[in-house]
C-alpha cells in the first residue's frame, strides 16, 4: 500500500493539516504477535466523544467509510503526528485513502491508515464539504503507554501491582529507601506517591502550599531537599528494584496559605474577579457566626445547644436560621432592582419623550403617535402581560442582574419599558396624568419582578439552609460519620466556605463592609466536593449557585484554583502549574490526576500534553465519581487517562466482589481467537483494581479482621493493574487518614520482632501472602493468562480462574471472604466439592488468618501499626498430598475422568488457596494437532505449541474442488439438503433455532456474530459443549459425497482431536478452524472466478460468492441432456445408486431464490435463470456453467418459448412471455463477454420437443444448431403464437382460472412491438396470481400486464440490433423472419423490424411532460414525464401506471431512448420509487398501491389477501440494477464527464446499502424484495439470485466505465 509523505495543507477554524501516515505491541493470544490492524466504521453525523477506543503503541488503525458516507467527498483528519513532528493538540493531519483492491467502482474498499507511534489522547473528524471546516464526524482514541523494566522490557498494564504510601509519613529522605522497600518485598511493582511537596497548614497530603519546593518534612542536617534528589531516587529503585513510580498531580488547588496567593489572589476565586460569590460569601460568613454562636451556648434556649445529639435540635436549627439569621442578610437585595430609582428614570424618560417615538426593538405601535393604547378597563397587570410584539414575539422585561452584585443595582431594560408602559391611556386625562398612570403600572410591574426575583433566592436559601441540616446529622449523628461531638470554634457547625487570607472580621456587617473595599481580592473561595454535579461544569463559575445553596462538601484547608479559559486569562498560575506539572512528569513514569471530575479538563489536557512532551510513555491514572460510564469516557478520552481507580471495598458482598473480578479485565475463559486485522470496538475503561484505595475506611472496620486476605486475593485475580495502600498487608485495623495521620511508617527488616513496631517483614500482617499474590498476579499478566471465570460457589466462597489461551494453563484461586466477622472462625463447615478440569500441576498457595491471642489492639503514637495478634499460614507451591486445606477425592492424570475433584476439609472464613493446573497429556497432544491443523490456515501458533500430525494438505483437497462442489461444502439450504436423500437438513439447535445453510457458511454467520462479543452463552456454544453433533455433522455431510469425501475426512481427522479437548475450549477451536477453512475455501471459489471478481472490492467479492450460493447440483431439479457431441466442460456423476459406475450428466442449475425456490420444480424458473445468468455466471467467469444452461433451455423450446418453470425439461411448463427474451438476451451477452463466444451459435442443442406436439425425446433425438432455435424463437412470434397449456385444469395450477391457460404472443407488425397475454394471466415477471378464495382474487392476475410491456419491447430490440449486427459479419446466417399475412407469405428484415421499433418506441411509450392537442388518454395520465409501463394492455389505465420496468429497457436498448427524456423519467424513478434497498413496484400515489407484502395472511381484503400485492408496491431489488445502469448510461449523454461523475457517487451511495444488508444479512445475500420504504419482508426470499447479479452488474458496467472514462481523459 502507496504511503504518502507528510505535505501540509490549510484547514480553516485554525488547524493546521497535514498528510500522515507503526510498530508491533505484545498481545496475549494463542498467536504468534503479527502486526494488529483495528478498523473503524466512520457514519455521517457520528460524533462518539462518549465512546471509548483503546489501543496501543504499534498498532495500525484504519478508518473505512459506511454507508452514509460512501461517494462523499471525504477528508479526514487526526491530531496523532508524524513520526517526526511533536503532538500538538489543535494541529491536524489529513490521511489519504487508499484501497485494498484494484477495484475502483465501489469505495467499500477505501481506506486510511495511521500507524500509532505515540502513547496518549487523540482525536479524528471528517469532513466532506471540501474545506474542513464543519465535523460531520468524529471521535477520539486512547494509545496506551509503554512502561519501563530494567533490561529493555515492558511491564504490560494487566500486570501492574501498585502500593500507595502517604508521603508524609515516610519520614526523612534518607529512610524512604528503608520504607520503600516495604512495598517491593511486598511483591509491588508500582509505588504511588502521595504529593511530595511543601504541604500546607492542615498538613493534608493533598493540600499543597507550595509546588515547586519537596516536602521540608523530608530535609535532614539543613539541606533543602530537591526535584533532582527525589529524581535520583526514583531513577535508583526503579533501576535496582524495577519499581516504577506514580504521584498525583493536584491541579484544582492549593493550601490557603501557598505563599505566591498572597501576592496573587487572581489566581484563586474571589470576591473581585467572581462578584456573584459574593451573596454566598456573606451566607457563609453568617453561618460562621451562627457556629460560634451555637459553641458559646447562645441559642440552646432556642433548641439549639453545642452538643447536638438529636434530629430536633436540626430542625430547630434550620428554623432559626430560615426565620431570624438569614432574613436580617438581605440577600435578596443583590439581586433586586431599586424600584424607586428606576420609576424616577421612567418618569423623566417619558416627560422628555412627550409623545413617545417608534417602540425600540423593530415593534410597530399599536395606535397613535408611536404608542400603544391602554383602556380605562385594563388594569396595571394586563399591560405588562399583554405586551406589543416584535419580531413574532412579545417583549419581555426582565431583571438584568448587577455584574458586580451590589444591593439594588440590578435594573432593567429601560428602552423596553418604554416600550412597554409609556402608552396612551383612556383613563388619563392630561399629559402628566398618563405619565403618573404608565410609571405606577411600571412600578408594579417591577415589584413583581423583584417579588419573583426574591422567591427564587428563598428557594436556594432553603436548600442551602437543608444542605446544612444534612451536614450537620452527617457529621454529628450518622453512625458512619466522623462523630465530631459538641460544636466548638475548631469544630464548627458547618466548613466555611471561604478564606479570608488576612485576618477574620467579627460580624457579617463588617465582611460586607470589607467585601467592598481592595481586599476583597484576599476573600477567596475553598475547594470541595459536588455530590451528583455534572463534572464537566465549573462549580465555582458564574451561573453555578453551588456556594449559595450549600452544596460543596468544602474542603477548608485549601482554595479554589481560577485557571480562566486560556493561559492569558490567568498567566502566572498557568505558568507556575506548568512548571510544577513538567518538574513531576521529568521523574515519575505516571501521575494521578487528583480530583480529576473538578479539574477543569481543558486544564488537565494542556498540563497533560506538557507532561508527554517530556515524558512520551507518562502512565495516567484518575480516580472519578461521575457514576456514569459515558462522562468517564469523556475524561478518559480527553485526557488520555490509561487506567481509572475501581475499588473492591465497594462491593456489599462477595458476589459483587466476584462481579467487578470479571468486569475489570479480561475475555472470558475459552475465549474466541480473534484475526489480527478486526474492526475497533468500543472497549471499558482500563481499570486499576485496589482492594483499598487511601481515601476510604479500612476493610477490619468495614468488613471483619478476616477478609484482606480473600478479598486482596480475588483482586489479584483481575486481569487488569491492581493495587492497596500501605497498612493494609500490615493489618492496621482503622483508616491511615490522609489529612490527620501525623505518624511514620514502619521500614522493611528482615531481623525484626513481631512487637517492634518500627519496622515489618514476611511475618508482618499479611504481608507474606500479599508477595506471594502480587508475584502471581504479574505473572499471570506476563504469561498472557488473559482470561477469566468466576464462580459464586456458595455465599462466601468466590472462585476465579485466569486461563492462558496460549499454553492452556489455568490458575484457578478460591477465597472465602468475610465481610461480616464469622460467628466461628474456625469452622469450615459444608463447601461443594471443587471440580477442576485438568490436572493439578501444584497448589501456588494456600493461606489463612489465624487468631493467636485476643489482645487489645494498642496504637502506637510514633509508628503507623497493626495488629499483632493474627498470624497467617501459608504454605507455597506443593503437592495436592501436601495441603492443610482440601484433598483429592476424585480424578487425576491416571484416571479416566477429565476433571480432578477436591474436597474442602479445613477452609473457614478468611482461607485462600490458589492450583495450577495443566491440560492431561493426551489433551495436549490433541491441542498440538489441531494447532498443526490451523496452521495451514496462516495462524501463527505461538512458539512452544509442538506441531501436530498433519493427514492431508488441506488447500491441495480444496483445490479439486469444483464450484459446483463448492456449493455443496459453503451453502446448501434445508430443501436442497434433503432433496439429497439422506434424510438430514440444515443443523438444528434445540431450544434456539436451525441454521440457514448445512454448508459452512451455515456455521460461520452465526460464530461471525458470537465471535465478535464473545457471546460464549449464546446456544450455538452450549450445543458445541454438551457434544459433538455439531462437527459430526460438518464431516459426515461431505463425507457422503465422492467428490467432497477427502474433505469430510479431513474435517473427521481434525474433529477427532477436537474432541479430546476440554469442553469449554471446543467453541474456540471449532471456531477458528471452521474460520481458518471458510476464508481457505473462500479464495479458492474466488480464484476459480474472473479477474474482475478476483481483484475485486470486498462487495464484488461477496456478491460473486453468491453465484455459489445459487448455482449448483440439485438432484430434483437437472437440466435436460446437452448434447455429446459437446466434448468439453459438461459435468457428469458417476450414479453410484445403480451401482453400474456409469457417469451420468449433472450440470449446475441456478435457484431462483433460497429457501423457497431452491429444489424440485420451484427451482429453476426460465426468466430468473436468465435475468440472473449475467451477473451470477458471465460477470464472475463461469462461461461453461453460462453455456449449459443456456443450451439446456434451447433443447426445451416449445411454441417459440423457453419455459417459465423447467421441470428437467420433461415437465416444462410454457406460461410467461418474457423467459425467452431474457433468454435471447443472455445468448447475446454470453457471445460479447466470453472470448470466442460466438462460437456457442453452432454448438448443437438437443431438441426435447421438435415440434409443438411432439412428447419429449431422447438426448440426441434431434439436434440442431443453437442459432436455428434462435431463429425459431424469432420465428414463431412472428408467426404468432397461440396455444392452450397442456394438460390445463387445477391439477397444473389450482389458482389459474380456465382463461388463463390459453398462451398467445406475437408482433403487431404496426409497430413492431412483441405483444401477448390476456386479463386472465400474467406473463411477465409480475405474475402474482390471486389465491384468496375469502377476498375474492382467486384466478385474478394482479398485474396483467398484457398487451406489449415496455421491457419485452426493449428485450427484442436489443436482440433484433445484435443480430443486424451478426449477420453484417457473417456470423449468422438469417437477415430476417417470414411469416404469413392473410395467407401471403411475408418478410421482414431484422433491420426493418428494428427501425419500425425505434421509430414507434417514444411515440407510443413516453408520457409527455406537458399536455398537448390530440394526445392520447390524457384522462389516464397522473404521472408525467415518465415512460408507459405498457401499451394495449386489457385494462387501458394500466398503461399508465408509474413502474420500474421502463429502466430495464433503458438499459438493454438504450438506443430507444432520447436521452434527456430518459433522464428525467429516471429521476422521477429515484425520487418516487427508489427505496433504501429495492425500488418500488407501483407508484405510491397509485391507488392501487399496497407497499407491505404478506403473502401468509387470508383476509376480505382484495388487494393485499394472500399477497395479492406481490408486485403493487414491495419493493424490488433486482430492477435497482437495470436503473442504476441506465442512470450511468445516461448520465454522460445528457451532462458530460461531470454529470458522469456525480452519477458514478450517487450509485456507490445506492451500492453501499446492499453492501450493508450483504454483510448483515445471516443468508449472506440479498433479498428477493423489501416492505415500504426497505423495511423487512418476512415473506420473501432472505436471498434471490437476481438481486445479487443484477448488482453485480452494475458494479461491473461501472467498473468498465470508468476505466473507459479514465483512458480518455489520459489520451
Amino acid at each position: 500500500m502507496a504511503e504518502g509523505g507528510p505535505t501540509t495543507n490549510s484547514v480553516a477554524a485554525g488547524h493546521t493539516v497535514a498528510t500522515s501516515p507503526s510498530g508491533a505491541a505484545a498481545q496475549n493470544s494463542p498467536v504468534r504477535q503479527v502486526q494488529q490492524v483495528r478498523v473503524l466504521q466512520l457514519n455521517d453525523g457520528e460524533h462518539l466523544n462518549t465512546t471509548l477506543f483503546r489501543l496501543q503503541k504499534g498498532w495500525t488503525l484504519h478508518f473505512f467509510l459506511g454507508p452514509s458516507l460512501c461517494a462523499r467527498p471525504v477528508r479526514i483528519f487526526v491530531n496523532h503526528p508524524p513520526a517526526d513532528r511533536p503532538f500538538r493538540r489543535d494541529e491536524y493531519y489529513e490521511l489519504k485513502w487508499q484501497y485494498y483492491s484494484q477495484s475502483r467502482c465501489d469505495d467499500s474498499d477505501r481506506y486510511a491508515e495511521l500507524q500509532l507511534k505515540l502513547a496518549g489522547s487523540f482525536q479524528y473528524f471528517f469532513s466532506y464539504d471540501n474545506s474542513g471546516n464543519k465535523k460531520h464526524g468524529s471521535g477520539y482514541f486512547v494509545v496506551d503507554p509503554l512502561l519501563p523494566l530494567p533490561g529493555g522490557d515492558v511491564l504490560p498494564l494487566d500486570s501492574i501491582c501498585i502500593q500507595t504510601v502517604l508521603s508524609k509519613c515516610i519520614g526523612p529522605f534518607s529512610n524512604w529507601e528503608r520504607c520503600v522497600r516495604v512495598s517491593k518485598e511486598t511483591g509491588y511493582n508500582m509505588v504511588h506517591f502521595t504529593p511530595i511537596q511543601a504541604l500546607g497548614e492542615s498538613n493534608s497530603s493533598y493540600c499543597i502550599s507550595d509546588q515547586m519546593r519537596i516536602n521540608p518534612a523530608f530535609e535532614e542536617d539543613g539541606r533543602t531537599l530537591t526535584y533532582d534528589d527525589v529524581g535520583e531516587f526514583v531513577r535508583r529503585i526503579h533501576k535496582d528494584w524495577g519499581v516504577l513510580t506514580v504521584t498525583d498531580l493536584v491541579l484544582n488547588h492549593t493550601s490557603w496559605d501557598s505563599p505566591w496567593l498572597v501576592e496573587h489572589p487572581e489566581c484563586g476565586y474571589n470576591l473581585l474577579n467572581s462578584p456573584h460569590l459574593r451573596p454566598a460569601y456573606l451566607l457563609d460568613r453568617a453561618l460562621a457566626y451562627f457556629s460560634a454562636q451555637v459553641a458559646d451556648g447562645q441559642w440552646e434556649g432556642q433548641g439549639v445547644p453545642a452538643n447536638i445529639t438529636n434530629d430536633g435540635h436540626i430542625r430547630a436549627m434550620e428554623r432559626i436560621l430560615l426565620e431570624q439569621v438569614l432574613p436580617e442578610l438581605k440577600l435578596w437585595e443583590f439581586y433586586c432592582a431599586d424600584v424607586e430609582d428606576l420609576v424616577q428614570q421612567f418618569k423623566e424618560a417619558c416627560e422628555a419623550r412627550s409623545l413617545a417615538t417608534t417602540p425600540t426593538h423593530g415593534a410597530k405601535p399599536s395606535h397613535g403617535q408611536g404608542r400603544a393604547k391602554v383602556t380605562a378597563t385594563d388594569t396595571d397587570n394586563e399591560v405588562g402581560n399583554a405586551l406589543p410584539e416584535a419580531g413574532g414575539k412579545k417583549y419581555q422585561l426582565t431583571v438584568v442582574q448587577d455584574p458586580a452584585y451590589r444591593r439594588l443595582m440590578s435594573s432593567v431594560d429601560l428602552g423596553r419599558a418604554l416600550t412597554i408602559f409609556n402608552v396612551e391611556r383612556t383613563d388619563a386625562e392630561t399629559e402628566k396624568e398618563r405619565i403618573q398612570k404608565c410609571s405606577e403600572a411600571f412600578r408594579k410591574h417591577l415589584e413583581k419582578l423583584n417579588a419573583d426575583v426574591t422567591r427564587d433566592l428563598q428557594h436556594h436559601l432553603k436548600a442551602a439552609v437543608e444542605n446544612c441540616g444534612k451536614g450537620v446529622g452527617y457529621e454529628r449523628l450518622d453512625g458512619q460519620g466522623p462523630k465530631l461531638g459538641p460544636v466548638t470554634r475548631e469544630k464548627p457547625l458547618v466548613t466555611e466556605y471561604f478564606r479570608l487570607l488576612n485576618g477574620q472580621n467579627d460580624s457579617w456587617q463588617a465582611d460586607e463592609k470589607l467585601m467592598n473595599k481592595k481586599d476583597a481580592r484576599h476573600i477567596l473561595a475553598h475547594n470541595g466536593w459536588v455530590m451528583g454535579d455534572d463534572p464537566l461544569r465549573n462549580f465555582a463559575e458564574a451561573g453555578s449557585n453551588v456556594y449559595l445553596r450549600r452544596e460543596l462538601l468544602a474542603w477548608g484547608d485549601n482554595v479554589k484554583l481560577r485557571y480562566g479559559k486560556r493561559p492569558e486569562d490567568c498567566p502566572f498560575l498557568w505558568k507556575h502549574m506548568l512548571e510544577y506539572t513538567m518538574a513531576t512528569a521529568r521523574i515519575f513514569h505516571g501521575v494521578r490526576i487528583d480530583n480529576c471530575h473538578s479539574t477543569p479538563i481543558h486544564v488537565a489536557e494542556f498540563m497533560l500534553d506538557a507532561a508527554r512532551q517530556v515524558n512520551p510513555d507518562l502512565y495516567v491514572v484518575a480516580e472519578l465519581f461521575t457514576g456514569k460510564e459515558d462522562l468517564d469516557n469523556v475524561f478518559v478520552n480527553r485526557l488520555g487517562i490509561t487506567s481509572l481507580v475501581r475499588e473492591a471495598m465497594s462491593a456489599f458482598d462477595s458476589h459483587e466482589e466476584g462481579r467487578l473480578v470479571y468486569r475489570y479485565g479480561g475475555e472470558p475463559v475459552g475465549a474466541f481467537w480473534k484475526p489480527a486485522t478486526r474492526p475497533l470496538t468500543p472497549a471499558i475503561a482500563h481499570a486499576m483494581f485496589l482492594d483499598l484505595t487511601h481515601d476510604n475506611p479500612c476493610a477490619i472496620q468495614k468488613r471483619s479482621v478476616y477478609d484482606p486476605l480473600p478479598s486482596a486475593a480475588l483482586v489479584a485475580m483481575a486481569s487488569c493493574a491492581i493495587g492497596s495502600t500501605r497498612g493494609y498487608d500490615e493489618l492496621v485495623p482503622h483508616h491511615i487518614h490522609v489529612v490527620e495521620e501525623a505518624r511514620c511508617y514502619p521500614v522493611w527488616d528482615d531481623d525484626s520482632k513481631k512487637d517492634d513496631v518500627q519496622s515489618v517483614n514476611n511475618r508482618s500482617g499479611i504481608i507474606a501472602a500479599k508477595r506471594a499474590l502480587n508475584l502471581l498476579h504479574q505473572q499471570l499478566g506476563m504469561a498472557g493468562f488473559n482470561q477469566v471465570y468466576v464462580d459464586q460457589v456458595d455465599e462466601n466462597i468466590v472462585a476465579v480462574t485466569r486461563h492462558c489461551p496460549n499454553s492452556h494453563h489455568s490458575v484457578i484461586l478460591v477465597a472465602r471472604t468475610a465481610f461480616k466477622h464469622p460467628h466461628n472462625p474456625q469452622a469450615t463447615g459444608y463447601i461443594p466439592p471443587l471440580c477442576i478440569p485438568g490436572v493439578v500441576e501444584e497448589i501456588i498457595l494456600e493461606a489463612r488468618l489465624v487468631q493467636k491471642s485476643p489482645d487489645e489492639f494498642n496504637q502506637d503514637r510514633t509508628f503507623i501499626n497493626g495488629l499483632n495478634n493474627y498470624q497467617l499460614e501459608m504454605q507455597e507451591h506443593i503437592q495436592l498430598y501436601g495441603s492443610a486445606m482440601i484433598e483429592l477425592s476424585g480424578g487425576g492424570e491416571g484416571s479416566n475422568s477429565p476433571v480432578q475433584e477436591v474436597d474442602f476439609i479445613n477452609f473457614p472464613p478468611g482461607s485462600i488457596i490458589a492450583f495450577r493446573v495443566s491440560l492431561p497429556q493426551h489433551t495436549r497432544q490433541a491441542v498440538s494437532t489441531l494447532r498443526g491443523c490451523l496452521r495451514e490456515f496462516g495462524f501463527h501458533v505461538r512458539p512452544g505449541s509442538p506441531k501436530g500430525e498433519q493427514r492431508w494438505d488441506f488447500l491441495s483437497i480444496v483445490s479439486e474442488l469444483s464450484l459446483s462442489d463448492l456449493n455443496r461444502v459453503l451453502y446448501r439450504c434445508d430443501p436442497e439438503e434433503r432433496d439429497e436423500g439422506w434424510g438430514g437438513g440444515v443443523y438444528h439447535i434445540p431450544g434456539w433455532q436451525s441454521l440457514k445453510y448445512c454448508g459452512l457458511q451455515g456455521f460461520i454467520s452465526v460464530m461471525a456474530d458470537i465471535r465478535n462479543t464473545n457471546d460464549l452463552g449464546h446456544p450455538f456454544c452450549e450445543n458445541l459443549r454438551q457434544g459433538d453433533w455439531m462437527p459430526d455433522y460438518i464431516a459426515n455431510r461431505l463425507v457422503r459425497h465422492r467428490t467432497t469425501k477427502k474433505l469430510g475426512q479431513w474435517f473427521e481427522g481434525v474433529f477427532d482431536s477436537l474432541k479430546e479437548i476440554p469442553r469449554y475450549l471446543i467453541p474456540c477451536y471449532f471456531d477458528a478452524i471452521l474460520a481458518g477453512a471458510y476464508a481457505t475455501i473462500t479464495e479458492i471459489t474466488w480464484g476459480q472466478m474472473s479477474e474482475f471478481v478476483t481483484q475485486g472490492s470486498t462487495l464484488v467479492r461477496a456478491l460473486a460468492l453468491c453465484s455459489a450460493q445459487f448455482c449448483g447440483d440439485v438432484a430434483s431439479s437437472p437440466l435436460p441432456h446437452l448434447s455429446t457431441k459437446i466434448l468439453k466442460d459438461i459435468p457428469t456423476v458417476v450414479n453410484e445408486e445403480t451401482g453400474t459406475c456409469r457417469r451420468e450428466q449433472r450440470c449446475s442449475t441456478l435457484a431462483a431464490g433460497l429457501p423457497h425456490f431452491s429444489s424440485g420444480v420451484m427451482r429453476c424458473w426460465g426468466r430468473d435463470t436468465f435475468i440472473a445468468l449475467r451477473g451470477l455466471l458471465l460477470v464472475t467467469g463461469r462461461y461453461s456453467d453460462a453455456r449449459n444452461l443456456i443450451l439446456a433451455f434451447a433443447g426445451c423450446l416449445r411454441h417459440g418459448l423457453i419455459p417459465n418453470l423447467l421441470g428437467a425439461g420433461a415437465h416444462a411448463r410454457f406460461n410467461c412471455r418474457d423467459a425467452v427474451w431474457w433468454w435471447l438476451q443472455c445468448v447475446q451477452d454470453y457471445c460479447t463477454m466470453v472470448d470466442d463466444g460466438l462460437d456457442i451459435l453452432t454448438l448443437p442443442v438437443c431438441r426435447l420437443f421438435p415440434t409443438d406436439e411432439s412428447p419429449p425425446r431422447d438426448s440426441g433425438y434431434t439436434e440442431e444448431p443453437l442459432y436455428k432455435i434462435i431463429q425459431e424463437a424469432l420465428q414463431r412470434h412472428a408467426q404468432g403464437i397461440s396455444f392452450r397449456e397442456r394438460h390445463a385444469g387445477p391439477s397444473l395450477d389450482i389458482n389459474m382460472s380456465s382463461e388463463g391457460f390459453n398462451v398467445n404472443a406475437g408482433v403487431d407488425w404496426e409497430t413492431g412491438f412483441v405483444f401477448g397475454g390476456n386479463e386472465h394471466n400474467c406473463g411477465t415477471w409480475m405474475d402474482k396470481m390471486g389465491e384468496s378464495d375469502m377476498a375474492g382474487n382467486k384466478g385474478k392476475p394482479a398485474t396483467p400486464r398484457d398487451g406489449s410491456a415496455v421491457e419485452i419491447v426493449a428485450l427484442c430490440k436489443s436482440t433484433l440490433r445484435w443480430l443486424v449486427a451478426l449477420h453484417q459479419s457473417g456470423a449468422y446466417p438469417y437477415d430476417g423472419v417470414t411469416f404469413l399475412t392473410d395467407g401471403k407469405e411475408t418478410t421482414v428484415t431484422f433491420a426493418e423490424w428494428d427501425a419500425k421499433l425505434q421509430d414507434n418506441f417514444e411515440k407510443k411509450f413516453w408520457v409527455a411532460s406537458e399536455p398537448y392537442e390530440g394526445e392520447e388518454k390524457p384522462g389516464l395520465i397522473h404521472r408525467r414525464g415518465v415512460y408507459k409501463d405498457s401499451v394495449g394492455a386489457s385494462f387501458p389505465w394500466t398503461d399508465y401506471q408509474l413502474r420500474p420496468n421502463f429502466c430495464i429497457a433503458m438499459a438493454v436498448a438504450p438506443e430507444l431512448f432520447t436521452p434527456e427524456r430518459a433522464w428525467k423519467a429516471l429521476e422521477i424513478v429515484e425520487t418516487v420509487l427508489l427505496g433504501p434497498l429495492g425500488v418500488k413496484t407501483l407508484d405510491p400515489k397509485d391507488w392501487k398501491y399496497r407497499g407491505n407484502y404478506i403473502n401468509s395472511v387470508d383476509s376480505h381484503e382484495v388487494e393485499t389477501a394472500r399477497g395479492f400485492n406481490y408486485h403493487q408496491g414491495p419493493e424490488w431489488l433486482w430492477p435497482v440494477g437495470y436503473f442504476l445502469r441506465a442512470k450511468l448510461h445516461f448520465s454522460s449523454l445528457v451532462g458530460g464527464a461531470d454529470t458522469f461523475y456525480k452519477c458514478i457517487d450517487k450509485v456507490k451511495v445506492t451500492l453501499s446499502n446492499h453492501h450493508q444488508a450483504l454483510l448483515k444479512s445471516p443468508w449472506k445475500g440479498l433479498p428477493e424484495l423489501t416492505n415500504a420504504d426497505g423495511a423487512f419482508c418476512k415473506d420473501g426470499c432472505p436471498t434471490q439470485a437476481w438481486s445479487a447479479s443484477t448488482i453485480l452488474d452494475v458494479l461491473y458496467d461501472m467498473d468498465k466505465l470508468v476505466r473507459g472514462n479514465n483512458q480518455m481523459s489520459t489520451v
